[in-house]
């Protein structure tokens, strides 16, 4: 792994080798860096951000896709939402802009090793999730066991449709999915919402670690779930999506009680914010 660069505020220059269209107004970019360094001298962890800057549109923290260990290229899932993000749809291949950081805590690697990886992702929170995924999957000595349980709204909005298939055909990986509903009937697996994944596969809480992302609705209802199965709170850990904004906690927009989620997150565990009470 690189070092961290000297300047996480220094803009860097990267273009687009591709765009993968995902879901309505979901966009998958591999970006390389322009000047001539691959991607371990970013010196980024799974779970951490960016910020995403395009002249004359501004600035937006986006979470980054793609694991350390591959560092040919960093990969982020962007949903349009504003100027900036619109400008980056308009954008293709070969087309540059400027990023900086990484920002943000990630996720704890060096806790997690040698344990048993419980992964449990709502919606869209699989983007931020998918970096700690992969990772443990190029790394798979690392750890006891990958499972993961994915749950959306419908079959419509399932992200990284294609690459979740391919896990069926995996031994490294149990993958199970949820959709809330299925109004035209063709979803062949679990129909409901994702806490009832739990009840289709057996979890040994002792030597499992519980890594989450997702709309909060989801997070009271999967703490609940997995304090009763015996989980300890500290190998529960949790991604925030807040409003961040400026990425280096000056704008105030994604405060939890006294704490930013864009210095101090978007990584927590659960010892740390379960008594505040906005960030659950």
């Amino acid at each position: 792994m690189g070092d961290h660069p000297s300047n996480i505020y220094e803009l860097r220059p990267v273009s687009i080798i591709r765009t993968l269209p995902q879901i309505k107004d979901h966009m998958l970019f591999q970006l390389k860096l322009e000047d001539g360094t691959t991607w371990d001298s970013f010196g980024h962890q799974p779970g951490q951000f960016i910020e995403v800057s395009i002249f004359g549109k501004g600035e937006a923290p986006i979470s980054i896709s793609s694991p350390p260990t591959r560092c040919d290229t960093l990969e982020i899932c962007v949903r349009r939402t504003g100027r900036v993000t619109n400008a980056l749809f308009d954008m293709g291949r070969g087309s540059t802009f400027h990023i900086r950081g990484p920002y943000g805590r990630g996720f704890p690697i060096e806790n997690l090793k040698r344990y048993k990886l419980l992964l449990i992702a709502g919606g869209l929170g699989l983007a931020p999730l998918r970096s700690l995924l992969l990772y443990a999957l190029d790394r798979k000595d690392d750890f006891e066991d990958i499972i993961l349980m994915y749950g959306t709204n419908n079959p419509d909005n399932v992200l990284f449709k294609y690459e979740l298939l391919s896990f069926f055909d995996r031994d490294d990986i149990k993958y199970l999915y949820s959709v809330d509903r299925d109004e035209e009937g063709i979803w062949k697996q679990y129909v409901g919402v994702v806490t009832g994944l739990f009840d289709r596969t057996t979890l040994s809480s002792d030597d499992t670690c519980a890594v989450m992302c997702g709309p909060p609705i989801m997070y009271r209802f999967v703490l609940q779930k997995l304090i009763h199965l015996g989980f300890s709170k500290e190998h529960i850990y949790m991604s925030l999506e807040r409003m961040m904004k400026c990425g280096v906690g000056k704008c105030g927009h994604c405060a939890i009680g006294d704490r930013y989620c864009c210095m101090d997150g978007p990584v927590f565990p659960y010892t740390e914010i379960e008594n505040i009470k906005e960030a659950i």
